[in-house]
């Protein structure tokens, strides 16, 4: 009898996939206990977002990555802020298309001229994510907060990864000297 393969593939679960659920777990946590113990509200959503990104397969690629969504989410917030009050409390009598084009052309182009060509895509996001979706009175507050976040959620993945390196950096073992050498 002919036995039928399965389309479902179940990979082996790797140190990668650990250290990331570990380091947004332990965000998460945190800013749980901030919420539970202190007047703040905080929410975790961009910090454990951050964490993902900060894992890398190895410590230099979580810098990467992690680097590239902490400066482009730095770089689209900060261009967010003034464009935002442009837009939606300045008053002045410019369509709503042309503050947005010529926000998001500088987000791209500030990402360029520091040559973070990389963060383009988390720079993109955070600038349309501030103007539709943020109310007039939390607009600063929710930029300066998601990059906060997200720098959180980056440190705490690249701290694990660091004390916690992949096989793939691991240092090999100094090889004996020869003994005609030692002498």
């Amino acid at each position: 009898m002919e036995q039928k393969k399965s389309w479902i593939k179940f990979p082996k679960v790797g140190m990668r996939t650990v250290k990331t659920v570990i380091s947004a777990t332990l965000v998460a946590i945190v800013y749980g206990l901030i919420n539970d113990y202190t007047s703040l509200s905080v929410n975790p959503c961009f910090a454990c977002i951050g964490a993902v990104f900060g894992m890398g397969n190895v410590w230099k690629g979580g810098l990467q990555s992690g680097g590239n969504r902490f400066i482009g989410t730095l770089i689209g917030g900060l261009v967010v802020i003034p464009v935002y009050w442009l837009t939606h409390l300045s008053g002045l009598p410019v369509p709503e298309w042309i503050w947005v084009a010529l926000g998001l052309f500088l987000v791209l182009y500030a990402h360029q001229m520091f040559g973070a060509n990389g963060a383009i895509q988390p720079g993109a996001v955070v600038f349309f994510v501030v103007m539709d979706t943020v109310i007039p009175e939390r607009y600063i507050s929710y930029t300066i907060a998601r990059i906060i976040d997200t720098g959180i959620g980056v440190l705490v993945s690249l701290v694990i990864n660091h004390i916690w390196p992949s096989p793939l950096e691991a240092k090999p073992e100094q090889e004996a000297v020869p003994a005609e050498s030692a002498k």
